[in-house]
């Protein structure tokens, strides 16, 4: 029975491919589980060198915002590409993709990003902003990524003040007002804790 009652549809329940997790199955979280399994089958990364579901929690002029990584790439105990999926436009997935890279781990800028809608990808390069190649076979598979290892700058992004431009961004850019006047939540999710 498909569940209709919120903004999102929840046809049930699927198994993550990665974790084995069981999580809301929605037609955004099929695409997802597609593409852990196109980056171990296909790509060649193993199924432990992916983080499945990072999140980054921002609030800026009382909007609470739960922005999504759906994948970090992890090589030589690195995190060196994130994935961002959106349904529509990769153009607007941009700037937050790069955002999110640039503060999601504390140590260092990941270097690159990818973002999709599952049929057309982006790479992104992190540090200048710039599309590095576009369509699926632009982004790297493990061999290609271990050989370019050498060559990715593995960036402090410390600066407090970028640090907070980024997070404000990201802040903006996911921000999701559904059509019930709130934010979108999904099963089981549960938004900014009572002060």
């Amino acid at each position: 029975m498909v569940d209709t009652s919120g903004h999102h549809l929840v046809y049930g329940t699927l198994h993550d491919y990665l974790t084995g997790e069981e999580l809301p199955d929605t037609d955004d979280e099929r695409c997802r589980q597609e593409l852990a399994r196109w980056l171990v089958e296909d790509k060649g990364y193993g199924a432990d060198e992916l983080e499945p579901r990072r999140v980054i929690e921002t609030t800026f002029n009382n909007q609470y915002v739960r922005s999504l990584i759906e994948l970090t790439v992890c090589l030589d105990d690195r995190r060196i590409m994130i994935v961002r999926y959106g349904a529509g436009s990769l153009v607007t997935r941009e700037r937050p993709a790069i955002a999110a890279a640039r503060i999601l781990d504390p140590d260092y800028r990941i270097p690159l990003a990818m973002v999709t809608n599952s049929r057309e990808a982006e790479l992104l390069d992190t540090l200048t902003g710039k599309v590095l190649g576009t369509g699926m076979d632009a982004v790297p598979d493990r061999d290609q990524a271990v050989m370019m290892l050498p060559e990715i700058v593995f960036s402090s992004f410390s600066d407090q003040e970028k640090r907070e431009r980024e997070e404000r961004i990201l802040n903006a850019f996911d921000l999701e007002v559904c059509c019930k006047s709130g934010t979108c939540l999904l099963p089981g999710d549960e938004g900014p804790a009572e002060k």
